[in-house]
């Protein structure tokens, strides 16, 4: 049959079926596509990368070192306390540019210990934790970042324990008025040095405003992978620093600390933990920094580590 100009013939019927087979056959794969890269995506933790603001080294107005770390990728900091930092300014940094204050740093915890024999250097450090706290409130911080003590020749693991549990117990009030939780660090202070013993110090207090702020390259010196820690942790990891500590280095007495991404670090055991635990959350810097080149240099290690 001759049809006018510019209309075609009806399909055939077998024409008809296998563009029906084709169809299914593309959908099918695109779901199957869809649904595997969404496995995908949920077995890896959504983080936010920050750094310490004491990183960011350049002159100039908080606003403008806020806009720096904006423009290189981070989408927080973490600020010290007690400083001289004009916290009015910061949040108006915080407000305008919208870099998260996601956290505070008790800065004094190495000197005015809570774990010290003297009643009245332990009460200084109580003070600062609880200012700490209210500058966190301040803020519009979530979490006080605390070292609760440190062994040494003067105080036994022991005292340690019981010194620094009663000073968190009179800080908790404060804690529960602001909304604000302490995070517990695991550092060199011959204190903690084991999941275990985190887990047992944070449950004795039985309240939701103690955690565990856990460092992926400190606890590599004691010998047990960063991503058993997490797993151990569970919930009560609030928030994660990390850098880069090579082991070969610290065995051979030189200085371990190495660029990020270049130490020992097993990432993508730590990525697959902290999927397992559920952490999706705040991601720090915790190395020297300094001005733009050096702080994208960390963004760009921090990436690359954690798309792994």
């Amino acid at each position: 049959m001759r049809l006018p100009w510019g209309l075609t013939p009806p399909a055939r019927r077998e024409d008809i079926m296998i563009d029906r087979r084709t169809f299914l056959h593309t959908t099918l794969a695109t779901t199957a596509a869809l649904a595997a890269g969404a496995a995908a995506d949920e077995t890896k933790p959504k983080l936010k990368l920050a750094v310490k603001y004491d990183m960011i080294r350049m002159d100039g107005p908080i606003e403008k070192k806020f806009e720096l770390i904006k423009l290189l990728g981070f989408q927080g900091v973490e600020m010290n306390s007690p400083s001289d930092i004009n916290k009015d300014e910061a949040v108006k940094a915080r407000d305008k540019t919208g870099i998260a204050i996601h956290g505070v740093i008790d800065s004094v915890h190495w000197k005015d210990t809570l774990s010290h024999p003297d009643k009245k250097v332990r009460a200084k450090g109580l003070a600062a934790l609880e200012g700490a706290l209210e500058d966190a409130k301040v803020y519009g911080a979530d979490t006080v970042l605390l070292v609760p003590g440190v062994v040494n020749k003067d105080v036994t693991y022991e005292q340690c324990w019981q010194r620094s549990s009663a000073e968190v117990r009179k800080a908790l009030p404060t804690a529960e008025r602001n909304n604000v939780k302490i995070a517990i660090e695991v550092v060199w202070n011959n204190f903690l040095t084991t999941p275990d013993q985190l887990v047992e110090y944070v449950d004795q207090f039985k309240s939701p405003y103690i955690g565990a702020y856990f460092d992926c390259s400190n606890m590599l010196k004691y010998g047990v992978k960063s991503g058993d820690w997490i797993r151990k942790l569970g919930k009560r990891m609030l928030k994660f620093d990390f850098k880069g500590f090579s082991q070969t280095k610290f065995q051979n007495k030189e200085n371990p600390w190495v660029p990020i991404g270049e130490g020992s670090e097993d990432w993508p055991d730590v990525l697959k933990a902290l999927a397992e635990v559920g952490y999706n959350g705040w991601a720090t810097a915790e190395v020297r920094g300094g001005g733009r080149k050096e702080l994208q240099d960390v963004a760009e290690r921090m990436k690359r580590v954690l798309q792994q």
